[in-house]
């Protein structure tokens, strides 16, 4: 299994998250390429960064939103959208060049992630890079990539709440977020071993996944990367890229 982290969301002098110490426990490190957060030299430390500890590298790509942390939907032509994120995709890779990696898959961010109407451009700039994409499994997103033969791999997220249907609870809703310790551990295990997933309403949804996601800027979030790694431990699931 792989544990995932998004990161490298600092921009110029402001920071988000430990970064650093979250790659000495994640897997797969999904790198903000600058329109969201993040910026040139954050992007190329986080790539310095991976490299050094073995962390696979993926291209968090958003829409270009740093006002909002790419978490507003923003009306875009498809094709500009589907360039933004080539761009986005080329940036990092250069980046990650330098310092010895590359970039093996796409994550969307934030609005993008959940955003219909824009599917087609995610998927036309994974066909472009010749990146798989990493998203929900299920979703509209995986639906079209594997409709169009772009590779797909699934994820769960260990510190968000799901509705009923499968999709996340927004964020500004009570209890989207979760950060208790012993409930983020139990849901990524649940996911894990058993490859299901309890919604807000107690609906048990069937939730098969390559990789558990664990936000950067989420409160105590290295904490809470270390006991789902050592939960996994000892559950004897190997910790590794899903993506090696």
């Amino acid at each position: 299994m792989d544990l995932n982290a998004d990161l490298g969301e600092g921009f110029g002098r402001w920071e988000l998250g430990d970064d650093e110490a979250l790659l000495d426990v994640v897997t797969s490190a999904n790198v903000a390429c600058g329109f969201h957060a993040g910026d040139a030299s954050t992007m190329r430390r986080s790539c310095e960064l991976a490299a050094r500890q073995g962390v696979t590298v993926g291209a968090q790509v958003g829409y270009r939103d740093l006002a909002g942390f790419g978490r507003r939907f923003i009306e875009y032509d498809l094709s500009q959208l589907r360039d933004e994120i080539i761009y986005q995709v080329g940036a990092l890779q250069a980046l990650a060049a330098v310092e010895g990696t590359r970039v093996r898959y796409i994550k969307p961010h934030g609005a993008l992630y959940h955003a219909t109407a824009h599917i087609d451009a995610i998927v036309d700039a994974a066909l472009a890079t010749g990146l798989p994409v990493l998203c929900a499994p299920g979703s509209p997103l995986a639906t079209a990539a594997g409709d169009a033969v772009v590779p797909v791999y699934a994820e769960g997220f260990a510190d968000r709440a799901y509705r009923a249907d499968g999709t996340l609870l927004p964020r500004s809703k009570a209890g989207a977020i979760i950060t208790d310790q012993e409930e983020v551990v139990a849901r990524a295990l649940l996911m894990v071993v058993d490859q299901r997933v309890i919604a807000l309403d107690g609906t048990v949804l069937p939730h098969a996944v390559d990789s558990i996601c664990l936000h950067g800027d989420t409160p105590g979030a290295v904490v809470l990367a270390r006991a789902i790694r050592e939960a996994l431990h000892h559950a004897e699931v190997p910790l590794t890229p899903f993506l090696p």
